[in-house]
């Protein structure tokens, strides 16, 4: 995608050096573009855990690239175990992490220390590679859900739930992936951007990554999703994913089983979209499986934003003697999900229609 005209991934390798990697710091959006070195290890496992970067298809390349930057200080077998173990410690919910992980220590256990940081190095670079083929696939394939609302003649409204863009993945992002390519192709879509407490990655970086491509948005409270809903004023929804288990439970940014809620009231399409590798093929009960990153209170009882006079400030939004609970996802059962959209198709929410698909996988 593009910023300000110049094209840019979310995580590339610092082309002055060809071994730093950089990468946009999402903490500072919408406010400032700052384009971040990391050069250890220690840089990039803070990066993934402080949320420098997040959504699950880009903390599952960052961490490839944490294992190369690893592999270029020490390219031991202790060196790699610890690599391995750090960054798996990062973010509990996410499995495209575990799965970039145990796809680099697969290879680079079967590779001479003397050679693995540069082959850490392709591999990385190619998860990236198909990260990018595979999100665009998704929305190539999402986007028939939105050519099908187009027909009517009217504006298609889809409503979306924090940030699976393209800087949420290595680039097109996967929920927000179909829109763009509806806005590209002529059809008029407007996307209903939820704020999406407590960090507001709707408000702050879906937002602003619309925005940057001209897509028509209007920036929403999380509790009026279910009110545009009751009139008539949501087509479908879609929504990213950080982990689907193998009979469809999806595991989302905290609020999206709400919408899930409010969605089947009122018979809108409830879609998720995700490439593979964000399918836990180990567990079927999301609910009762499926790990809870619980995040700072701070996230909660703070907030961050640009005064009135210009200057950007954190402020304290709840008494100082009130305490907090930040869980940071919740899961929506396979059956209030319409359908979901993968790099391979549409399919159903449930293991035999996954299974199906992606026999090679299960």
């Amino acid at each position: 995608m593009k910023i300000d005209g110049t094209p840019y991934r979310s995580i590339w390798v610092d082309e002055t050096d060809g071994w730093s990697v950089r990468v946009i710091d999402q903490t500072k959006l919408p406010w400032n573009v700052d384009l971040v070195r990391l050069t250890t290890l220690e840089e990039m496992a803070h990066a993934i855990k402080a949320m420098l970067v997040r959504g699950a298809p880009l903390i599952g390349a960052s961490a490839a690239y944490g294992v190369a930057l690893a592999m270029r200080a020490d390219a031991s077998d202790a060196a790699l175990a610890q690599a391995l173990e750090v960054l798996g410690a990062t973010r509990p919910t996410a499995i495209n992490l575990r799965w970039a992980l145990k796809r680099m220590g697969t290879l680079l256990r079967n590779v001479e220390p003397y050679h693995r940081a540069a082959a850490a190095y392709v591999e990385a670079a190619s998860i990236c590679d198909e990260d990018v083929a595979v999100n665009e696939a998704i929305g190539r394939n999402g986007l028939s859900l939105i050519q099908e609302k187009a027909k009517t003649g009217k504006r298609v409204n889809v409503l979306t739930h924090c940030n699976a863009g393209w800087i949420a993945t290595v680039d097109w992002g996967t929920a927000l992936a179909p829109i763009y390519m509806a806005h590209d192709s002529g059809i008029d879509t407007h996307v209903w951007v939820e704020e999406t407490r407590p960090r507001n990655q709707g408000a702050s970086l879906t937002a602003w990554e619309l925005g940057k491509h001209g897509v028509p948005h209007t920036v929403i409270a999380d509790n009026a999703g279910g009110h545009f809903m009751q009139h008539g004023e949501v087509d479908l929804v879609i929504v990213g994913t950080d982990r689907v288990t193998r009979q469809g439970d999806v595991c989302n940014k905290i609020g999206t089983y709400l919408k899930a809620l409010a969605a089947r009231d009122n018979g809108v399409p409830f879609w998720v979209a995700l490439p593979s590798s964000t399918i836990d093929w180990t567990i079927r009960d999301g609910l009762a499986d499926i790990p809870i990153e619980e995040r700072a209170p701070a996230e909660v009882t703070t907030m961050t934003g640009r005064a009135l006079d210009g200057s950007i400030a954190t402020v304290r939004i709840v008494p100082t003697s009130s305490p907090a609970a930040n869980p940071a996802f919740d899961v929506t059962p396979a059956r209030l999900v319409s359908g979901l959209i993968t790099e391979r198709g549409l399919c159903d929410a449930t293991e035999s229609a996954l299974t199906e698909m992606f026999s090679d996988l299960a």
